[in-house]
Order: C-alpha cells, then sequence, then structure tokens
C-alpha cells in the first residue's frame, strides 16, 4: 500500500504519535511556547550538535509545461526563460563551490523537452567531480528514471506537496502531468525505491488551512519513517512569496501562517521527530531565521538565486518565452533590457552573503557545514 492509498485513513484515524503532533499545534500562551521552544532546542542539540548544513539551489530551467496559479514558472505565464547549457551549469556550480557550497540542490521546471531525457544526468556529471552532495528538485519520475540519476552520483530528492488539500491540490493545479495529486504524494516512495537516500518533504504554506497541512505532513512522515526507513528525511515548510505570476493568485489571509506559529510548527515537528532535518531558505525574513537557528533548524540555504544562470548570468543569452509549451523567439516589441535575466520562480527574503551567514553562525556558536557527504564513504573498506 503507497501513502496515497493509506493517506485519508491516517487522518481519519491518527496515530498515537499525530494525535501528539497536533496537540502541539493549540494555541500556546508565551509559557507554553517557551517550553516547547526548550525542549526542541535540547533535542535538537542532542541529534545534530551544534552544526548547520549549508546548501544551495542551482536553477537550470524554468522551463515548465505544468499551469500552476501560485508559481512564477507557470506555463501560461509570459515571462523570460531560459535552459542552461552544460557548461553553463559547470560555471554556476563552480561560482557556488568558491563561495563554500559543497552541497548543491538543481532545480527545473518540468518540460520533457527542455529538460529532456538524460539533460539531468548529463548536469550531474559535469559537476559531481567537486560537488560531492547533489540533490534535485524536479517533475516526479518513475522508480527506474531514479535509479539511473542515483547511479549518476545524485543522493537527495526534495519533492513538496505543495498543498495536502485536494480540493485545493485540484483548483491550483489547471494543466500539466502535475495535476495528478496522487502521482505526486507518492513520488518519495518511488525515489526510495530508485536509491535516494535523502529525501525532502514539504509544502507550501499559505494555500489550504495551515494546521490542516501541517498534521497531513506530520502523516506524510511518519508513513515514510516506517516503510522506507533506510533513508534519511528532511522536512520544509516555506510560506508564500511574491513571484512573477502573482496577478493570477491572491493568497487568503485566513490560511497565512504567520511568525508565532512557524516557530511553534518547528518545534512541534523536532519534538515528534526527532531526527528529522529541518530545513529554512533564503524566502524567510533574516531575523526569523537567526531566531530559528538554535529552534531546530539543521539546513539552512545562503545567498540564494531563484532563476537560472542567476550567480554568474549564464544563460542570458538565450532568451525567449515559450507559448502552448512551445519556445518563441524574442522580436523588438519586447524589448530585454527592463529584465535582462531569466525570470526568477519567486523573491527571496534574506540577502545576505554565504559568508555572512557563516560567521552568524560561528559567532553563536554553531560550525557551518559545507559538505557532509562523499562518495568516498561508500567504497570505504572500513
Amino acid at each position: 500500500m503507497s501513502f496515497s492509498e493509506h493517506f485519508q485513513s491516517s487522518l481519519d484515524r491518527p496515530s498515537p504519535l499525530l494525535r501528539r503532533f497536533t496537540s502541539l499545534l493549540e494555541p500556546a500562551d508565551n509559557a507554553r511556547l517557551e517550553s516547547m521552544a526548550r525542549e526542541s532546542q535540547k533535542l535538537t542539540r542532542h541529534h545534530f550538535g551544534k552544526t548547520m548544513r549549508l546548501f544551495a539551489p542551482l536553477y537550470v530551467s524554468n522551463e515548465c509545461v505544468n499551469n500552476c496559479s501560485y508559481c512564477g514558472f507557470s506555463r501560461d505565464n509570459p515571462i523570460l526563460r531560459t535552459t542552461l547549457t552544460i557548461p553553463q551549469v559547470v560555471a554556476e556550480a563552480q561560482h557556488l563551490h568558491s563561495l563554500g557550497f559543497r552541497n548543491i540542490l538543481l532545480v527545473a521546471g518540468e518540460h520533457p523537452k527542455f529538460v529532456s531525457e538524460g539533460y539531468l544526468q548529463n548536469c550531474i556529471d559535469a559537476i559531481k567531480g567537486f560537488i560531492p552532495t547533489i540533490a534535485i528538485e524536479v517533475g516526479p519520475m518513475k522508480d527506474h528514471q531514479y535509479g539511473e540519476l542515483v547511479s549518476h552520483g545524485a543522493e537527495g530528492l526534495i519533492v513538496y506537496q505543495e498543498t495536502y488539500h485536494r480540493e485545493t491540490y485540484v483548483k491550483l493545479h489547471t494543466a500539466g502531468p502535475k495535476k495528478n495529486f496522487d502521482w505526486r504524494l507518492d513520488c518519495p516512495e518511488r525515489a526510495y525505491a530508485g536509491g535516494f537516500r535523502r529525501i525532502g518533504i514539504g509544502a507550501l504554506f499559505g494555500l489550504a488551512d495551515w494546521k490542516k497541512e501541517a498534521i497531513a505532513l506530520a502523516a506524510h512522515l511518519e508513513y515514510l519513517y516506517k516503510h522506507c526507513w533506510k533513508a534519511s528525511f528532511n522536512i520544509a515548510f516555506p510560506r508564500m512569496r511574491p513571484y512573477a505570476g502573482n496577478y493570477q493568485y491572491t493568497p487568503d489571509p485566513n490560511f497565512f501562517l504567520n511568525d508565532r506559529q512557524f516557530v511553534q510548527l518547528v518545534c512541534a515537528f523536532r519534538t515528534c521527530f526527532p531526527q528529522v532535518g529541518i530545513v529554512l531558505s533564503t524566502r524567510e525574513p533574516a531575523k526569523l531565521r537567526d531566531s530559528l537557528i538554535p529552534l531546530g533548524i539543521t539546513h539552512m540555504s545562503a545567498g540564494s538565486q531563484t532563476d537560472p544562470g542567476g550567480y554568474t548570468g549564464a544563460g542570458t543569452d538565450d532568451l525567449h518565452l515559450t507559448v502552448k509549451g512551445k519556445r518563441v523567439e524574442l522580436d523588438d516589441s519586447q524589448p530585454k533590457s527592463a529584465c535582462s535575466r531569466a525570470t526568477e520562480q519567486f523573491t527571496i527574503d534574506d540577502q545576505r552573503s554565504p559568508a555572512q551567514i557563516a560567521e552568524l553562525l560561528r559567532g553563536k556558536g554553531y560550525d557551518p557545514v559545507w559538505k557532509d557527504w562523499d562518495l568516498e564513504i561508500l567504497s570505504s573498506n572500513h
């Protein structure tokens, strides 16, 4: 039985762990929240020490065949698009390497023509010699396709359900393969079957009721721990940020996860899932990121760019539009001067450099971890 078959029953008949998690989301006064924070900090220190793993996203393409009304890459958004060549991917990765990163997340929209069979494998082959930890965040695939990526050197997969509320999901995903709720929901299990050792899941908070999203995410995580126990897991709960298609989607203020609730959510997950990695991206403001460092966060991005070629300017010589999934060249009526780079997926908030983040961590007594994995580990005789 896959999680999609188990999903509704896990919510209708919650386990003791899920009932405990739900209780931790109830409104908390200052004293209770401080108690939760102390427990979260204690558990994090016990399982992870005073370390923080740093990573950077590397966007290789913003082409997409899906229509998702909340996403800047949505198919019908008239944005400037590009797909990096392999040498351009290498240039971006070398730049990130020069900043200290040894952990990179390759990100691409879902488009089988532009992000074609073999493209991601070629990207991985080109950078794995100097980037030991490579994860991917792309459209869902089949088991054997994941297995091939693992054989080329990818070791992590990130796939966010976006929203676990089925009716909202159907409403927001109007075209493309992403319309299939269950296919996406079972993606982590297929990735596990393909051999990924590290799997990240999450929801985009702001699309539906945040408590229901959190409970569903916890149910998913509990299931994966039971059925995919050889992998390690990370979770994230990114909040909606401004993006190129905001005119298509207006967030409901009733769904907003405020900073206090965000802190409570981190503490609840840490308390119920002591060994899960918790990821905090640059889409969150610097002040909140700083305050969350000791409370349960284990992975942080830094200096992020969410457009292909955003670090070095690579790919700007091939900017174009796509109409109905087909490439359309720019003409004189579509000047590039106002926006001479590919459109970003969303705007980030914390603009500090990787060096500034590393300095901040050291100032708080934490070790910034740039590298935590190497394939040599698997070939070791020890």
